[in-house]
């Protein structure tokens, strides 16, 4: 969740229903409570006609809100410049700015403190020199200094880019394998007669949404966001037993307000001011698991269910099947790689000792040469060299908040709705699309369809297939009806 924006609400006192498609959110209840629906009388509102135990209305209106709020989770309750300067970025935003004029995405505002630095210290080195006494050195000291400075930077910054690089490369994998494990689902997955098929249908949609709980569970997780609560994630694994589920905690959703202090130190990026990201895990009294390894072993069950009951017969497809979930085990692990193996502590503070060493020694060197300039050539040189290093400290743990970091808000919307798209009709037969009029097999060389080719030999049709090398018709229509005319098929010219 971007910051400014409220937790989500959850209901104590909600609990499980027998209606499947009704997944309960994580409550103060006792896990199995929850799960089996016996939850004591005083956390239910009533039971209807058929005796089944009705949540209470908010529980509903809950997962309503859970819905929306996954097309808008970083939309809300922040104002236009705060979501400006904190990202991620809006993959569908376009600017029509120049480029060296755009500050969304910029790391001018953590520049703010340390450039207003480099004033300083060089104003006083000039003033020092002009009044007291000349205390400049020999510029020689910029060439060598300034290719140690230029090695180290590089290093940083090409590290850093390729931790950037590699989490883009396993989010793209990762929604790759969402899509091949999504289509063998509700394509080559069978349904069975009658009640039964009922259960089919309902299961699939069941793993298909935990194939999104995946994404989003592993966004989280990457983010250092430990309980199960979120909007967008409550309703898909809350009807789940998860470590994460148990470990679920009111107070984590609700964190205590920064302090004024405190932000303006994160937004100018003060180190003083800038919290552990670790500390909602650390802070947990209860064992939180591992969420997205739980979704996996609870996909594994769902899909050695599909072979056991003959859903799932043909061997092709379960290889591809189990591959893909090893498949989300090896993006799972590669995530955690770019995430916990980040450049060396010794590194990274030499770097930025060589870099704030060359900046500080600048004005003694330009001061014989450029006088009073030294001071504006000092503050850009500084915002040269100290903005390559902070944009490489920016982009070293590509899932975070920052506007430079992965979209993955972005990501997650992009699996949900495509998984939309493809339960939004039945999985499609080869005889209700292959034998439409409409299907213009030999389009652009014939505006017939497949009805009339059907009634027409082999051979005419290889022909038209050699035709449409030779000929090589213009796309328009009018065109291919001038070159289709000139060739002697046996169907008759007005059929063609």
């Amino acid at each position: 969740m971007t910051e400014g924006e409220s937790a989500p609400q959850v209901d104590s006192t909600a609990t499980a229903t027998s209606d499947s498609s009704a997944a309960p959110v994580p409550t103060e209840v006792r896990a199995h409570e929850i799960h089996h629906g016996d939850a004591p009388a005083h956390h239910l509102k009533e039971q209807d006609s058929i005796g089944r135990l009705t949540p209470r209305p908010t529980f509903m209106e809950h997962l309503v809100e859970s819905r929306d709020a996954m097309f808008h989770l970083d939309r809300r309750d922040s104002s236009e410049l705060e979501r400006y300067f904190h990202g991620p970025r809006e993959m569908d935003k376009h600017s029509k700015w120049p480029t060296f004029m755009r500050m969304h995405g910029s790391v001018m505002p953590k520049m703010i403190l340390p450039l207003l630095t480099v004033a300083a210290w060089s104003t006083f080195i000039t003033l020092f020199s002009k009044k007291v006494h000349y205390i400049g050195v020999n510029n020689i000291l910029l060439t060598v200094l300034g290719f140690v400075v230029g090695l180290a930077l590089s290093f940083r910054s090409s590290t850093a880019y390729e931790r950037w690089a590699d989490g883009r490369k396993y989010w793209a994998q990762l929604i790759q394998i969402s899509r091949n494990l999504s289509r063998t689902i509700w394509v080559n997955t069978g349904e069975r007669q009658g009640e039964e098929g009922k259960v089919d249908l309902l299961r699939k949609i069941t793993a298909m949404n935990l194939i999104l709980a995946f994404a989003v569970a592993l966004k989280h997780k990457l983010r250092f966001e430990p309980d199960i609560a979120y909007e967008d994630l409550a309703g898909l694994v809350g009807h789940m037993d998860t470590f994460a589920r148990d470990a679920h905690d009111n107070e984590r959703l609700h964190p205590p307000a920064k302090s004024f202090r405190k932000a303006i130190g994160e937004y100018l990026g003060v180190s003083f001011a800038e919290s552990n990201p670790r500390k909602l895990i650390k802070r947990s009294k209860k064992p939180l698991g591992h969420l997205p390894l739980e979704i996996l072993n609870h996909l594994s069950a769902y899909i050695d269910s599909c072979v056991s009951n003959g859903t799932l017969v043909s061997g092709l497809h379960q290889s591809q099947a189990i591959g893909m979930m090893a498949s989300f085990n090896e993006v799972l692990t590669g995530t955690e790689r770019v995430l916990d193996t980040p450049l060396p502590t010794a590194y990274v503070i030499a770097i930025s000792q060589i870099a704030w060493i060359y900046v500080i020694v600048l004005p003694f060197q330009l001061i014989a040469v450029l006088d009073w300039v030294t001071i504006p050539a000092s503050i850009v040189a500084a915002y040269i060299i100290l903005g390559l290093a902070t944009i490489g400290s920016e982009i070293e743990n590509p899932f975070g908040q920052d506007v430079n970091d992965l979209p993955l808000d972005t990501y997650c919307r992009q699996i949900a709705l495509e998984l939309d798209i493809m339960t939004s009709s039945p999985p499609p037969k080869v005889d209700d699309f292959m034998s439409r009029p409409d299907n213009l097999v030999l389009f652009p060389l014939s505006q017939n369809g497949y009805p009339e080719w059907k009634d027409r030999s082999v051979e005419d049709i290889r022909a038209a297939l050699k035709a449409k090398v030779i000929a090589n018709p213009a796309p328009a229509p009018s065109d291919a009806s001038t070159v289709v005319e000139t060739l002697s098929f046996k169907a008759p010219k007005s059929s063609v």
